[in-house]
């Protein structure tokens, strides 16, 4: 058979946990020619805005998805023909079958042979069905009762019970029910009232919506992949977590000393440079798990993500070969990637894969917390901020500034005792940061 002279374009997986995408810009008009490879929209994906490309040239006859609107990959958005005379009228868009077709399993021994088959449905998480969490519907019908007992003039009180109360200095709005007929404050319970006081509850109206009360916003794509992601990870890769404290003085030093010769890195940076070395020296926590085929994967390459938050959510940037790279290239390359995650520019290759996670939260402030292992890496890294601590040092009471650490680890293929070992390598090259610089 000939090539057809119509055919549909249909939403490309632009990345390997791509399930939907929106389309950003069209870079091309109806009518105008398209060559074989030209690249052609601008795609919003779970990561980053990518470029997506046509296989095979033609005519962009109808553009059938507008820019703002959400796919699923393999849906058609566009219609294409060999030539411009040719009539599309009555040409449907071809859809693909999005219900899996069930398959016989195949047999042991191809089984075994091919380790790029796709995941079993149990193995993606199929097997356990989500529970429904809904909220609660709003008290529509409901009314909160707050008595308005503010201002005082308003309280049902006896003159003479008032007359007291602003001599005495009381707050008749403190006196939750008189004894008088109706609830009246009469004058003995102004005297058997509370004592003045510098300190008043203030009273507000509430506010004239339901109790209850919310309004719901769709995920992002990236917002949809990093849950799904994160709850696979936490169900079904059994976490263990080392924590360790570290003295950052020295480090603390050594960067006042470099910004002295005009050289300023970020914590993070010098972070980056040791988790570097320490992973050189421990190649056992650059590891990684494949569930299909159930093997340990041993990167041969130190390329750590760095998670980034972002509007949409967060992306891992990567710095590749970040062992052979000194602290002033990581910073730089650092900074160019952080810039990219930003706008959304970056390119696949600049956040698909990695070996290792740091995630560093201190500049907020946070002391310390457990990160979840980003798969199918097997380790990552969760860095606080800088604390005061107070030690005690031969009697003598010292203060310090500490970091904590946090390695979340795949105990499947991570050792506890491995563990131990980096955080503690990673420790001795902090706490001697000299170290950092050769």
């Amino acid at each position: 058979m000939g090539k057809k002279t119509i055919w549909t374009f249909t939403m490309p997986s632009l990345s390997p946990t791509m399930e939907e995408g929106e389309i950003v810009e069209w870079l091309k008009k109806e009518g105008e020619a398209v060559d074989d490879g030209e690249v052609i929209i601008k795609v919003q994906t779970d990561k980053a805005v990518v470029e997506g490309s046509v296989l095979d040239g033609g005519i962009l006859r109808k553009i059938v998805v507008q820019p703002g609107e959400s796919v699923p990959v393999g849906k058609g958005i566009a219609i294409f023909s060999k030539t411009k005379d040719e009539s599309i009228e009555g040409y449907e868009i071809e859809e693909p079958d999005l219900e899996p077709a069930e398959e016989e399993p195949p047999a042991e021994a191809e089984s075994e042979e091919r380790s790029d088959a796709k995941p079993s449905k149990a193995a993606k998480g199929g097997a356990m069905e989500q529970p429904a969490f809904v909220p609660v519907p709003p008290l529509e019908k409901a009314k909160q009762k707050k008595e308005a007992r503010t201002p005082a003039g308003r309280v049902k009180a006896s003159p003479l019970a008032r007359k007291i109360a602003e001599e005495k200095g009381i707050d008749l709005n403190m006196i939750v029910k008189g004894s008088g007929p109706g609830g009246r404050i009469v004058a003995e319970d102004v005297e058997k009232g509370p004592a003045s006081s510098l300190f008043q509850f203030s009273s507000s109206n509430l506010p004239d919506i339901a109790p209850g009360a919310y309004h719901e916003e769709p995920l992002s794509s990236m917002r949809k992949v990093i849950g799904a992601r994160l709850q696979q990870s936490k169900t079904f890769i059994p976490h263990f977590y080392v924590d360790q404290e570290i003295v950052a003085n020295p480090l603390i030093q050594l960067r006042a000393d470099l910004k002295k010769n005009q050289l300023q890195f970020s914590v993070n940076d010098l972070m980056i440079r040791a988790v570097a070395l320490a992973l050189k020296a421990h190649p056992e926590i650059n590891v990684g798990f494949n569930s299909v085929s159930n093997s340990t994967i041993h990167f041969e390459t130190v390329d750590i993500s760095v998670a980034v938050s972002v509007k949409e959510g967060l992306i891992t940037p990567i710095v590749r070969f970040a062992d052979y790279k000194n602290v002033q290239e990581i910073s730089a390359e650092v900074k160019e990637l952080v810039k990219k995650a930003m706008s959304g520019t970056l390119a696949p290759e600049e956040f698909q894969g990695g070996s290792f996670t740091l995630s560093n939260l201190g500049m907020f402030g946070v002391s310390r917390f457990a990160p979840i292992i980003n798969p199918p890496q097997g380790c990552i890294l969760a860095v606080g901020g800088l604390i005061d601590k107070v030690f005690l040092e031969e009697g003598v009471p010292v203060g310090k500034k500490v970091i904590n650490v946090t390695l979340a680890a795949d105990h499947r293929i991570v050792d506890g005792a491995d563990g131990a070992r980096f955080v503690a390598t990673l420790r001795q090259i902090l706490e001697s940061p000299s170290l950092l610089l050769i």
